[in-house]
């Protein structure tokens, strides 16, 4: 388990056990364009299948913030599912996770993070993220297909 604690009291951990999983539910399937409609069951195996962060408020631990990472836990990862609760945005908690887990994974040797947002360049680009270049990365996209 990692856990790292900001100055002003806020918790990062990555047990799986602390995620108030309904609640990250609610936050991706109502307010996450990537993610409206995900059902319950899909976020629960999403989250089994990752390396979870969850960030969580002083005194009363209530969860305000969570991250998934698919990776290896050697070489690579996928950085998907960053969601700040809109009640605390606009403090640094998204950056501040964002770095968090950029630096947890370096530990681990993975020196390649790879993510996806229409909306946040911004965030990412204050600690090091740059967009790909073009023709480098390929998809295959089959949320389409039935």
């Amino acid at each position: 388990m990692f856990t790292l604690t900001r100055d002003d009291g806020h918790q990062l951990s990555t047990d799986p056990a602390r995620l108030d999983l309904d609640l990250v539910h609610h936050w991706l399937s109502t307010d996450a364009y990537w993610a409206l409609g995900r059902d319950r069951e899909t976020v629960g195996r999403a989250f089994a299948g990752s390396l979870p962060y969850g960030v969580y408020r002083p005194g009363d631990g209530r969860q305000v913030a969570v991250a998934r990472v698919v990776t290896d836990g050697a070489t690579f990862c996928w950085l998907c599912d960053v969601y700040v609760d809109r009640a605390v945005r606009g403090v640094g908690l998204g950056t501040w996770l964002a770095g968090a887990v950029r630096d947890h994974l370096a530990t681990l040797g993975v020196r390649r993070i790879v993510l996806a947002t229409s909306d946040a360049h911004g965030v990412y680009a204050k600690i090091g993220f740059a967009p790909v270049e073009p023709d480098r990365f390929m998809e295959y996209d089959g949320r389409g297909q039935s």
